[in-house]
Order: structure tokens, then C-alpha cells, then sequence
């Protein structure tokens, strides 16, 4: 029946029903798009926590077992090293050794020329020579009044006047006769020696140069040292130190030498860890008869160790230092991040050898963000891996890194 032909009643609740389904229908629409942007806006929302918990690279802590020996940078140092400085002023008339010359005890190095103290040395001499001649006649004196004493032709007083005249005159012999021994003993100083069997390592003047007394002013002339044996100076850490008692066998290479190795041995330790360094100052002697070694030279040193150490380990990137002291940042089960603080044994460069702190199961973040705490959240960006060089176990704490 066309609509213009149906019932007002009917056309009536065709046009209700219609509305009502139109109404429903955006009703709908309305819902749907309100259910949407709010999905959006907590996807988003997701999305931007997400992107807030900072990405992580963890590892595991190099755990080196198994330590058979230790190496450290030393300094090689002469068994004796003595400088030799001027006893007199005046000009140098000659030196007989140059740089690289092998010097016995006592044998001449150099000569002063010394004018004034000459002349004094002549003047103490004549002045030492009338005080005797003038001490021998008071001596004649004194005795001749003794015996005119028993003769009663002088007094006792004027006897005793003699006698304690000649005891000032011969109290002056010896004074003038010390000071004459005192110049002489300063000319001996003219002439410079080796103090003992060694090596001329330096020569600081030249023929005509100026000299002045002493090591306040004057320079040093030469340097001679023993380098049959040479001692090598090594701080090695605390944690190594009861592992090396004297008497621990050590290798010694330089640079200038590759693949020649000299046996040394531990001679003695200062016992004692300094404050600044948390390391221990211990002398090694080498046997250097040959030559090879230079004193002053860098060397490394390699310790044979007592008995094993487990080191663990960690990049220099994963430490933290601030206010609390310094730290290293783990992850928890939880993703959480836990702070602990750890002492250095020992500064590799990129690795870092440390004393306490840490387990070797930890995940330790390589590269911490700034101002991460205790309690946040990260996530883990790659696989765990462990710090570089951490496989080995026996080869010795070179091989670690």
C-alpha cells in the first residue's frame, strides 16, 4: 500500500520507529568513536610509559679464577746511586771519566783547582810554624825556672808564670795545628772519587766551570752508580699483597728488550698500604752483570702468585661516582634496579679489577643512565654477556684483558 494510502496511525509509528533507529544508530556511532579514542589515547599512553623506562645493556662480572700471575708496571732503580758534589770552591782543572765509563772505588773522577784555599793552607802552615817555635821556647823557658826554682834564685810564682805561659803557647800549637789539618783534609776534597765499583751516569761540568761548595749551592758534578744488581720498584695492590711474601720469584721484561725475560726476586716489602694508592711499595732485585738493563728504565713485572685469587670484573662504563661514593648499577629478577656500592682493587684501563661489592651472578648494567636510582624500572635492550676476557681462567691476569 504506498504511504500516502496507509493510516495516519500507522504513518505515525513507522516515522517513530524510524527515528528511534536513526538515534540508535548514532547513539552507536558516537560509542564506538568515544571506545576508540579512548583506546588510542591509552595505547598511547602505554607507549609513552614504555618509551620511559630506560633500555639497558647488562652483563655479567669477568670472574678470573684461577690467577697464576700478576703483572705491574715498575721502575728499574741503580743498587747505589751517589751524586757527587764539590767540598771546595775554585775552578775544574780536569776530569778523567766520561758518561758510560765503568769507575772503580777510589779511582780519580775530576780535580779542582783551588787558589784560595792554597793561600789559606800556606797561611795555616807558617802560622802553625811560629806557634811551635814560640811553644819550644817557652818550654826551654819554663824548664830553665824550674831549676832555678831548687836554687832559690826565682820565685815559685814566677817559675809557675813560665810554665803556664808554655801550656797556652803549645794549647795554640794545637789549635793551629788542627785548623792546618782541617785545610788539608779540604784539598784532599779536591780531587773527586768514586765512592764505589760502578758506573758514571752523569757529568754536569766541564773543564774551567765554576765550582761552589756543597749540594745547597753548588751543582752536582757527577752521578755514578752500581748497576751489577738493580732494584725495581712495584705498588701491588692490597689484596695481592699477602700472596707475594719476600722471596716470591718475579719476571722482568722491557721494552727496548722484546721477548728477553730476567728472573728477579721479591727482597722486601714495605709493609704498609698507602692511603692514596691502597697499594704496597715492594722492592725486586734483578742480576744485571750483563749490562742489558737500564737503570731509570720502565719494566714490567710479572709475579709468580702463592696460591690462586678470583677477581671479578667490570667495564669502566659501569661505574658510577657521585655523592654516595662509587657505585654499580644491577638488575634485579623484577627488572628493578638495585645500587651497590664496590671498592677498585685494581685500574686496568677499560676493565676494572674490584676488591668487594659484587656476586658473580649479578647483572650489572654496562653503560648506567643518568640519574637512575634504586627501585626503577628498565628494560633489557640485549642479551646478558659477560665482561670482556672473563673466559679465561688460567692463563695468568695479562691474558685477561
Amino acid at each position: 500500500m504506498p504511504p500516502d494510502t496507509l493510516p495516519p496511525g500507522v504513518l505515525l509509528r513507522k516515522l517513530r520507529l524510524a527515528g528511534v533507529i536513526a538515534v540508535a544508530i548514532i547513539i552507536i556511532i558516537v560509542i564506538a568513536g568515544l571506545s576508540l579514542r579512548a583506546s588510542n589515547n591509552k595505547r598511547l599512553r602505554d607507549w609513552t610509559d614504555e618509551q620511559a623506562i630506560p633500555s639497558v645493556t647488562i652483563l655479567k662480572p669477568g670472574n678470573h679464577g684461577d690467577t697464576a700471575t700478576l703483572d705491574l708496571p715498575g721502575r728499574l732503580e741503580p743498587y747505589s746511586r751517589a751524586s757527587l758534589y764539590a767540598r771546595v770552591s775554585g775552578y775544574l782543572k780536569s776530569w778523567k771519566v766520561d758518561i758510560g765509563a765503568q769507575v772503580r772505588a777510589g779511582q780519580l773522577i775530576a780535580e779542582i783547582e783551588t787558589p784560595d784555599l792554597d793561600q789559606q793552607l800556606l797561611q795555616a802552615k807558617a802560622d802553625l810554624a811560629s806557634a811551635q817555635a814560640n811553644a819550644s821556647l817557652a818550654e826551654l823557658t819554663a824548664k830553665r825556672w824550674q831549676l832555678l826554682v831548687k836554687s832559690n834564685y826565682v820565685s815559685k810564682q814566677a817559675a809557675d808564670e813560665t810554665t803556664a805561659d808554655f801550656n797556652a803557647k803549645q794549647a795554640l800549637v794545637n789549635s793551629l795545628q788542627a785548623n792546618r789539618d782541617r785545610l788539608q783534609t779540604l784539598k784532599n776534597f779536591s780531587r773527586i772519587v768514586a765512592p764505589f765499583d760502578g758506573l758514571v751516569t752523569a757529568r754536569r761540568t766541564d773543564i774551567g766551570a765554576l765550582i761552589n761548595v756543597g749540594s745547597g749551592v753548588g751543582q752536582e758534578l757527577f752521578e755514578v752508580s752500581k748497576t751489577g744488581t738493580l732494584r725495581a720498584y712495584v705498588n701491588v695492590p692490597q689484596t695481592y699483597v699477602p700472596s707475594i711474601p719476600p722471596g716470591t720469584k718475579a719476571k722482568i721484561t722491557v721494552p727496548e728488550r722484546p721477548g728477553k725475560v730476567y728472573a728477579a726476586t721479591v727482597a722486601s716489602s714495605a709493609q704498609a698500604v698507602n692511603i692514596v694508592s691502597g697499594a704496597t711499595l715492594m722492592q725486586i732485585l734483578v742480576d744485571n752483570t750483563n749490562g742489558e738493563l737500564l737503570p731509570g728504565a720502565f719494566a714490567n713485572i710479572s709475579f709468580d702468585l702463592s696460591h690462586n685469587i678470583a677477581v671479578l670484573s667490570v667495564p669502566a662504563s659501569a661505574l658510577m661516582f657521585d655523592k654516595a661514593g662509587l657505585r654499580v648499577a644491577t638488575v634485579g629478577a623484577d627488572n628493578k634496579v638495585m645500587l651497590k656500592t664496590v671498592t677498585i682493587m685494581r685500574d686496568r684501563g677499560k676493565i676494572i679489577e674490584l676488591n668487594a661489592g659484587l656476586a658473580p651472578d649479578d647483572r650489572v648494567i654496562e653503560n648506567p643512565p643518568d640519574g637512575i636510582n634504586n627501585g626503577d624500572i628498565v628494560r633489557i635492550a640485549e642479551t646478558t654477556k659477560k665482561t670482556e676476557g672473563s673466559e679465561g681462567t688460567s692463563g695468568g691476569s695479562k691474558g685477561l684483558y
